[in-house]
């Protein structure tokens, strides 16, 4: 604990210390209710089982009162998994196929949420539990009375004792930035136009609350519900809206035009009442409505540039045209890259908008936006729980190959308790559900750890079995005060000491069961040794390095994907929609699944150490910001539809040949990074910094473009300057700066495609 200041110290104990006092509570509570008071030791076991799984095992995130709400909601399962595990044990062969396919369904679970993954381990461990022998499905009334009776106790425990103070909601946090987002824009729509310093040291301190790193685990927007997903949504359209503000070009000239002004002012009125409606207020529709229809004037302006020569006025030319009729409005190419700065502003604003609404109001939320951009807003739970687990039902998951993991070890384990008879079968399962990492390295690292941390534990076991014998009193009075000492020490002391007391727990626990001997802790070390063994075996042969390879996998996907979405929008801009599909299409659905199963692998990468290199040493992971992978790939969903969307004029021939060329610049460079990434066996090696692309050359203003050109080249240049931070490789580095809606940055378990 060298150089980690005191402070932190007492309060991780203290933390710790809070979870294990209501676990022994509940623990001690059933188990001497059950064992002595009612003389029903199965009861007794289940009891105190149930509040070890799911309160020293599970690792639920958030407050006691959100731990116990999920806990609530887990009852049904608790049953579903102790009933089924009564059964299969009837037969070797049915219990290992039950915990092949029970444990890949509990572990696959994840995808639901940080909560209900923290949840599943204790899962694990009560279906584990009634899976070895004996076969006695006639005392399946006393293993649910005594689960039931533990898990009522956990939820009163984590609900009334101790009760810890709650950090601030999601909603909150995006109200906040919705706030800011209001001053901002209201700054910009008067003199002098512009953020100052400060103005835009706002923004991004606005958008860094909304990162998902900087959000406590329990209080991230990560399930599949609508209301769920479209707070996920509100942060990052916020987030989105707050760059593009800090970003906003200079006026040129004293006034910036009154549709560019009206524009901000409604940005500002809906951002407010955004605000409003994060805090249980009414649904923003009438501020959404004025956002829309000062857009859609802005939009409807003449997209004719000056030419050279031209008159330098910003707004009108000096007379009409000849027929005598109205002025026709022409803008120099620095006002049309405002309006398009502008137009990207307002549909940030609008997106955030509608996403609040069904964030607050979920489905009952008045229709704002066409289905394409949230169309989950309609979509029954079951459906959505359906999009979610079929977008990670493939091998290039992280969850399924977790999922896959697990179940394989946990069946071998099962298998050899089983065939051999091995006593006490039931820790060698649990030694292997505890002890498999995600990665053969750090599962290598754990087993040394626990493997030592047992040991230890069983000698000591073996002492105490030795001097107090069969003395039953001696164990019960000192049961409690090891429990509340192994789980307050063993969190913060790590998996070794986790172990080694656990080992002395277990063997407490048992000898008021039944009649003890010291060879209860040579049973112990023998079951940990297997249960090892067998996690040890699969962490080597499934996907031994874990999200390391295959994140590098999922980035060089996304970006291949990404590519050919960048060259069929280009394409379509120059010709007037008619080579690219609308969205929704294949094409926009396969990028969405790319960017799922990158966030998901940059998910546990992030909870993974460096691996180990052939002489011992961790190797030096390569310096590429996967952050600003995602936000390539986000950038490219959300660009491509808003260009896309209906109807698409064209341009003329010297405007569609310069986005021609620029977007077949970009899904070069795009595939560039990720045969960097991810390179096939012929691919000549490169390194990503030394592809970096340059953007000097992408300033060329072909004369009489509109202002969808100048909406496209802002698109793909700044998707160039993603794969630039790509390149360099600075996670430190700000995020904001070229994010969309879509632009996700933590880890999850969702995503907005899925």
């Amino acid at each position: 604990m060298r150089g980690v200041p005191a402070g932190r110290i007492r309060a991780t104990y203290a933390a710790s210390g809070r979870g294990a006092l209501r676990v022994t509570l509940v623990a001690a509570t059933g188990f001497y209710l059950f064992r002595y008071g009612l003389d029903r030791p199965v009861s007794a076991t289940y009891a105190l089982f149930t509040a070890v799984a799911l309160g020293g095992l599970s690792r639920i995130p958030g407050t006691g009162r959100q731990r116990a709400a999920m806990a609530a909601r887990l009852l049904p399962v608790c049953w579903a998994v102790v009933v089924a595990g009564t059964y299969l044990s009837v037969e070797t062969w049915s219990a290992v196929a039950g915990m092949l396919l029970i444990g890949f369904a509990l572990t696959f679970a994840a995808v639901g949420g940080p909560r209900l993954a923290g949840a599943t381990p204790g899962l694990q461990l009560l279906y584990i539990l009634p899976s070895f022998p004996p076969y006695d499905p006639a005392s399946l009334g006393d293993r649910l009375l005594g689960t039931t009776t533990g898990l009522l106790l956990f939820i009163a425990a984590e609900a009334l004792i101790l009760p810890e103070p709650a950090p601030p909601p999601y909603r909150e946090r995006a109200a906040g930035a919705a706030r800011t987002a209001a001053r901002c824009a209201n700054l910009l729509a008067a003199p002098p136009y512009a953020l100052d310093a400060a103005g835009v040291r706002a923004t991004r301190d606005a958008g860094r609350t909304l990162r998902l790193t900087a959000v406590p685990e329990a209080e991230r927007p990560a399930g599949p519900g609508v209301r769920e997903r479209a707070l996920t949504h509100t942060g990052l359209a916020t987030r989105t809206l707050l760059s593009r503000l800090a970003q906003l070009p200079a006026t040129p000239g004293d006034d910036p035009g009154p549709e560019v002004t009206a524009v901000l002012h409604a940005v500002a009125r809906l951002s407010a009442a955004t605000a409003a409606c994060l805090g249980q207020g009414p649904s923003p529709v009438a501020a959404y409505e004025e956002l829309a229809a000062a857009r859609a004037r802005l939009a409807a302006l003449s997209g004719d540039t000056v030419s050279a020569g031209a008159p330098a006025s910003s707004h009108t030319s000096a007379a009409g045209p000849v027929d005598g009729t109205a002025a026709v409005p022409v803008f120099p190419p620095a006002v049309l890259r405002r309006h398009a700065a502008a137009l990207e502003i307002a549909d940030a604003a609008l997106a955030m908008g509608t996403a609040a609404d069904l964030a607050v109001h979920g489905r009952r939320a008045p229709a704002q936006e066409s289905p394409g951009r949230f169309w989950y807003a309609t979509e029954r739970a079951p459906a959505l729980w359906w999009h979610r687990v079929r977008g990670h039902a493939e091998r290039r998951s992280v969850f399924f190959q977790n999922a896959v993991r697990i179940a394989l070890a946990l069946a071998a384990a099962r298998l050899v308790a089983g065939v051999d008879t091995l006593p006490h079968g039931f820790w060698a399962t649990l030694a292997t559900l505890t002890l498999t990492r995600t990665t053969m390295d750090e599962t290598w690292g754990t087993i040394r750890k626990a493997l030592t941390g047992t040991l230890a534990g069983a000698l000591v076991t073996a002492g105490v079995l030795d001097l107090v014998a069969t003395d039953t009193a001696v164990y019960a009075a000192v049961l409690p005060v090891w429990m509340l000492f192994a789980f307050t020490v063993g969190p913060v002391k790590g998996v070794g000491w986790a172990q080694g007391m656990f080992t002395v727990l277990v063997a407490l626990v048992f000898a008021q069961l039944a009649p003890p001997t010291w060879h209860l802790a040579e049973v112990r070390m023998l079951d940990v040794l297997v249960g090892s063994a067998i996690g040890a075996v699969f962490g080597l042969l499934a996907w031994p390095r874990g999200a390391h390879d295959e994140l590098r996998n999922a980035e060089a996907e996304l970006l291949r994907r990404a590519a050919e979405v960048v060259v069929a929008t280009s394409a379509s801009v120059a010709e007037g929609g008619a080579v690219a599909a609308p969205p929704g299409v294949h094409g926009h659905r396969s990028l969405q699944h790319s960017v799922i199963l990158a966030e998901s692998a940059y998910a546990q990468f992030l909870s993974e150490p460096a691996p180990f290199g052939s002489t011992g040493r961790r190797v030096a992971v390569p310096a590429v910001d996967s952050q600003a992978t995602l936000i390539a790939g986000h950038h490219t969903l959300w660009g491509s539809q808003r260009l896309l969307e209906p109807p698409l004029a064209g341009l003329v021939p010297a405007a569609a040949d310069s986005v021609d060329r620029l977007g077949d610049r970009v899904c070069g460079r795009m595939l560039l990074v990720s045969a960097a990434l991810d390179p096939g066996g012929d691919t000549p090696a490169a390194s990503v910094a030394h592809i970096a692309p340059s953007l000097t050359a992408c300033t060329e203003e072909p004369p009489g473009a509109p202002r969808l050109y100048y909406a496209t080249t802002s698109w793909l240049n700044s998707l160039l300057t993603d794969l630039t931070r790509i390149a360099h490789g600075e996670p430190g580095h700000d995020e904001t700066a070229h994010e969309t809606a879509t632009g996700r940055r933590a880890p999850a378990t969702g995503s907005e495609a899925h």
